[in-house]
């Protein structure tokens, strides 16, 4: 098995002397891990970080062997990030996430081009929260648990939709949701499309959401729990008054 494709690096680890095995986020040939030879160098560290975009030459005996791949750097990457390390945080619980969730080696364009726009806005402090959640839907819906925030489940109005059912994923509106309010997730405005504004609370929500329904669908069948980064990043915003 071989390809040669763009990939955004998730991790890194340890391999021999001076080897890593690199877990690639690739468009076409979804997630795969591949051993580097000489990763653990100095030269090499800086676009084995999470996040990197490279090149991947990648080669394989057979499709279950580690294959190996030659990794080279496309664009700044993470670098960009080093003043900013509440944005370096929201990197890192991305990487974590798609890296726990997505299964190895089943294409998920979908991932790929969620993470590539969240890698984008990163360097914009305003914006780069809310486009995570988005990242964290999307990402559910690649993998076939998509919210369903078209109309409400109860009434099938589109109007005033402000709340989630935790058990199907669909938008409740405030009238037909409101006997249940205490049991129902909070739907953020900015989920429902690029047109409404961000207010507080509101990134928060968003999480809240996404989390639930990531560890309900995706983590707890795997007997995972949430990624610890992606923890982190939810202290290190609430922290900075972001949530």
């Amino acid at each position: 098995m071989e390809f040669h494709e763009e990939a955004f690096v998730l991790s890194a680890r340890a391999h021999g002397d001076t080897g890593v095995v690199a877990d690639l986020l690739t468009e076409t040939h979804g997630r795969h891990a591949a051993y580097v030879a000489g990763g653990a160098s100095r030269r090499m560290k800086p676009f084995l970080q999470p996040g990197a975009r490279v090149t991947a030459d990648y080669r394989a005996r057979t499709s279950d062997h580690l294959g190996s791949a030659r990794l080279e750097p496309v664009g700044e990457g993470p670098s960009a990030l080093f003043d900013d390390p509440l944005a370096l945080t929201g990197l890192a619980a991305a990487a974590a996430v798609a890296q726990g969730a997505l299964p190895e080696r089943e294409p998920h364009p979908g991932a790929f081009l969620a993470f590539e726009a969240l890698m984008a806005v990163f360097p914009i402090p305003s914006v780069w929260p809310a486009v995570y959640v988005r990242f964290e839907a999307g990402l559910l819906d690649d993998l076939g648990f998509g919210l369903d925030l078209s109309s409400c489940a109860a009434t099938g109005t589109m109007d005033e939709l402000v709340w989630v059912s935790p058990r199907t994923g669909r938008a409740v509106s405030r009238e037909a949701g409101a006997p249940y309010a205490d049991k129902l997730l909070k739907l953020p405005p900015f989920m429902l499309g690029a047109q409404a504004g961000l207010s507080d609370g509101d990134v928060g929500a968003g999480l809240d959401l996404t989390g639930h329904f990531l560890e309900q669908f995706v983590f707890h069948p795997q007997n995972k729990p949430i990624p610890p980064a992606r923890v982190w990043l939810m202290d290190k915003l609430r922290e900075a008054g972001r949530l």
